[in-house]
């Protein structure tokens, strides 16, 4: 994935149908978000075609119909948000972004379990 690649909140609702299916047509993206969002037709095709300019999603024609396909995966998108919200709120210390979730989670002990094998992994990796 581009390092520069930016991908706003509303693009992402609009990426996520298209992860979930593999690929989707204009109308299939507009009818899931429609549910959920209070958008019309034309912000979906913006975000849609802004996507595509960003390099995001790729397209095929079939007669009238756009099929979307995503060009990159969503475990990359989330990699590099995650990379971006790591600098940004921790100064990329990743210690400091683990204190402080798990100061403010509420977690139970399968959770807290979960956690100390994960701890125990990288302090012994197999």
């Amino acid at each position: 994935m581009a390092k520069t690649l930016q991908i706003s909140d509303a693009e992402w609702d609009v990426m996520e149908p298209i992860w979930a299916a593999g690929a989707a047509t204009a109308a299939d993206v507009i009818k899931q978000l429609r549910a959920t969002h209070d958008w019309n037709h034309s912000t979906i095709r913006t975000l849609l075609a802004r996507l595509v300019e960003k390099k995001a999603l790729a397209y095929d024609v079939d007669g009238a119909k756009y099929i979307y396909r995503a060009t990159v995966t969503r475990d990359e998108c989330v990699r590099k948000e995650s990379q971006s919200f790591l600098e940004k709120a921790f100064g990329g210390n990743v210690a400091a972004l683990l204190t402080h979730f798990v100061e403010e989670a509420s977690l139970d002990r399968e959770q807290i379990e979960a956690l100390r094998k994960l701890l125990a992994q990288k302090k012994h990796p197999q």
